[in-house]
């Protein structure tokens, strides 16, 4: 008995019992939440993604839209090929076809627009240099030159996408915070009833001695390692949804979502800090519970 006695004391979670639905209730809980942090944590990548994919795809292009009669068109459009060819940190220009053009207004207005009897302007491509390009002065120099060309950098296209963007990405950050919120109150509501339950055990360990760190640390350390195992299946499902999710077909929002390269680790960080942050509240929750009783 003696022997029993020292060996309970020198590893306090045996005095916790191992069944009850406490249990069960704090693995499920871990394994929703971790599986909810997966997805999470992967919108939170993909929005990062997406953010910097728009910011350096438009970020490295530009549009001229040029306006003009009819018969002055070809003219114009030699005049600010010229003054786009003069321009320092321009590498390429291409003036965009009537199949493109085409290709453009087909989801506003089907495949059947006729675009040659339209007066619409001509679009000329512009793909900048590393360096980049001055607008303010090609916009001078095209003002002078070629009056009924206009200038668009795209700056009014890409703040408000990588804006969209990042606000996406506090929204999925702000879901991992919330998520290990409700699963610290989940994991305190069940370390509160446990507890409960075992009230004649915590009185027992006090006659015999037991301070109340010692009960805490009883209980913390079964809490912990079951939300470490439930946290551990979730993220194992969650991962697994992503390695048979069906690859995208195109370049959109999907096309990111997801885990590449390094970016595997990342979700394998999710059993510890669940551990921990069950650890936390079971500690908090026993001294408050064991305070209040004492």
């Amino acid at each position: 008995m003696a022997r029993q006695s020292r060996s309970a004391f020198s590893d306090p979670s045996r005095v916790v019992p191992a069944s009850g639905f406490t249990a069960a209730l704090t693995v499920a809980t871990a394994a929703a939440m971790a599986f909810l942090a997966v997805f999470a944590l992967a919108l939170s990548l993909a929005s990062g993604q997406l953010s910097m994919r728009w910011s350096q795809t438009l970020a490295q292009t530009a549009t001229l839209r040029l306006s003009a009669p009819p018969a002055e068109m070809a003219s114009q459009t030699d005049a600010v090929l010229e003054v786009l060819r003069t321009t320092p940190g321009i590498a390429s220009t291409r003036v965009l076809e009537a199949d493109e053009q085409r290709a453009l207004l087909e989801p506003w207005f089907g495949p059947d627009m006729p675009v040659e009897a339209l007066a619409l302007p001509r679009l000329i491509e512009i793909l900048e240099a590393p360096e980049g390009f001055d607008p303010v002065g090609l916009r001078m120099r095209l003002a002078a030159e070629v009056p009924s060309a206009v200038l668009d950098d795209h700056g009014r296209w890409r703040r408000p996408l990588v804006k969209a963007a990042g606000a996406l990405r506090a929204v999925a950050i702000t879901a991992v915070v919330l998520i290990g919120a409700i699963m610290a109150a989940m994991v305190a509501l069940a370390a509160s009833f446990s507890l409960a339950a075992n009230a004649q055990v915590i009185r027992v360990l006090r006659l015999v001695g037991a301070q109340d760190r010692f009960i805490a640390r009883a209980f913390t350390r079964r809490f912990a390692l079951r939300g470490f195992m439930g946290a551990a299946l979730g993220t194992v499902a969650g991962m697994a949804v992503f390695v048979f999710l069906p690859a995208p077909q195109d370049d959109g929002f999907l096309a990111d979502l997801g885990f590449q390269g390094m970016a595997w680790l990342l979700p394998l960080s999710i059993p510890p800090l669940a551990g921990l942050v069950a650890w936390l509240a079971t500690r908090a929750t026993a001294l408050r519970v064991l305070k209040r009783g004492s």
